[in-house]
């Protein structure tokens, strides 16, 4: 097998794999010698052999044998010349073993992992050659709402935007989709930039870090890599439960981490759910990130919601000037859309691009027609049965204790629990709701919903199980 003979056969793959995936893969390799059955390639990385051993070798196997050689098998070695183990990682720790899934998750983000819509990357931070995830600038903390549900994520990122000494490091911010993670996150940056713009401050996703990293392992940069990630005064992460299950960036972001923290510089990480809870997340990244400021953003209330509304209303004053929008609209909407900020806010905006449109004032009719499909999707309804199940099972009691006579208290705190509960998210009367726990009278549960919020106001126990229930029931 001659190099002209190898050459002649990468022309062929060239027109099998496409252009990107041989530039990628194919053209690096280096054929060193055919000797047993074994054809034997020098590679630069022990992942690009393995990836090709994985992806590829079937075909080049294939190209072999059309061409009359008898290729049983392909061998790859590194400029060391220790043959490819898909089991081990290799001991070089600028070239870290990675797994499949770690490079394949790269390659498919790969295009977008950077891109930003052009109206969104105004403030963009560049760190040497690593570009930064833009900055919105929609989000910052003027334009955010502050409420109940978010106001201990907004003081502790406030503080953080501060700049200085914090007492916690790293900042966790976690809670579900359109609750204001990334809003809060992108405000600590421009805040910190705006006080002091010779900080370095790198805000990213973990989906970016990872594709960085197998970039930097694929060009043989990874000390590049190393001193970037790790030369920032602050490091924002976004959407950290990316990472989980994929073993060498996990290893690498513990490690940069690490030395961030033994530097004193501030880590802010956002994630959708508390570390502890990230399914295949590393136990010592679990550890590391609960070593700090761990903020829950709750699901938003009645009154937060509409404070949202009331807020983008004004905003839109400049933009549909002299639009009307009749009394009821807003507490309609905060009413009826209840899980998810950005569905609330996308709402809104298609309601006033429609009347708009058509010249018409926002009025309940014209909201209704407008946003049929939206208000259908929020039409989920909790049954005071579906409570009645739900604390039962959160409090390990039966629901015919729930529901029955007994006055124990472990029976008539829960029965409470479930009647606040059926008060505060169904539409039902206080008799509808006696009737549903074993015939009561509406001043039982008049009474029961009372403690309850009186317990809330005194007893944490008792506050985290209510809230814990609700969001439970309104997943």
């Amino acid at each position: 097998m001659t190099q002209e003979k190898w050459s002649q056969l990468r022309q062929r793959l060239l027109k099998t794999v496409g252009q990107n995936n041989y530039t990628t893969w194919i053209e690096p390799l280096e054929f060193d010698e055919l000797e047993g059955g074994v054809a034997v390639f020098h590679v630069p990385t022990n992942f690009m052999g393995n990836y090709v051993s994985q992806n590829f070798a079937d075909l080049i196997l294939h190209e072999f044998t059309l061409s009359g050689e008898p290729v049983q098998r392909l061998s790859f070695k590194v400029a060391a010349n220790s043959p490819v183990r898909p089991a081990r990682a290799p001991e070089r720790a600028e070239e870290p073993f990675v797994e499949l899934t770690d490079l394949n998750e790269a390659a498919d983000t790969a295009t977008s992992a950077v891109s930003t819509p052009a109206s969104n990357t105004t403030g963009q931070n560049t760190m040497g050659s690593l570009q930064a995830a833009p900055l919105d600038p929609r989000f910052t903390f003027d334009s955010f709402v502050v409420g109940k549900p978010n106001e201990l994520a907004h003081a502790a990122a406030r503080r953080v935007g501060e700049g200085g000494p914090v007492t916690f490091n790293p900042l966790v911010l976690y809670g579900g989709v359109g609750l204001g993670k990334t809003h809060l996150m992108h405000a600590i940056a421009w805040e910190l930039t705006a006080r002091n713009p010779d900080l370095n401050v790198l805000y990213l996703s973990a989906e970016q870090f990872m594709y960085r990293f197998v970039q930097a392992l694929r060009e043989r940069r990874m000390m590049d890599f190393k001193h970037l990630f790790r030369s920032v005064d602050v490091l924002m992460v976004d959407d950290v439960q990316f990472i989980a299950g994929k073993g060498s960036t996990q290893e690498e972001f513990f490690h940069t981490f690490n030395a961030l923290v033994d530097q004193n510089k501030q880590i802010i990480i956002s994630a959708d759910r508390a570390p502890g809870e990230i399914k295949d997340l590393e136990d010592r990244v679990k550890s590391r990130l609960q070593c700090g400021l761990v903020v829950d953003l709750h699901p938003t209330d009645y009154e937060l919601r509409l404070g949202i509304l009331q807020t983008k209303v004004k905003q839109y004053g400049t933009t549909y000037p002299g639009l009307q929008i009749a009394d009821g609209v807003l507490e309609f909407l905060a009413h009826r859309i209840s899980t998810n900020v950005r569905v609330l806010e996308g709402a809104l905006t298609r309601l006033f691009a429609f009347a708009s449109l058509v010249g018409r004032e926002i009025d309940m009719e014209l909201t209704q027609d407008c946003l049929a499909d939206v208000l259908r999707a929020s039409e989920r309804k909790i049954t005071v049965e579906e409570i009645q199940r739900k604390v039962s099972d959160y409090y390990n009691i039966r629901m015919s204790d729930i529901i029955g006579p007994k006055r124990l208290r472990s029976f008539a705190r829960p029965r409470q629990v479930a009647m606040y509960l059926s008060k505060r998210l169904t539409s039902r009367s206080l008799p509808e709701i006696g009737r549903r726990f074993g015939g009561r009278d509406h001043t039982t549960v008049m009474h029961g919903v009372k403690r309850i919020e009186e317990l809330k106001q005194t007893d944490g126990q008792i506050a985290e199980d209510v809230e814990m229930l609700r969001r439970a029931l309104e997943a």
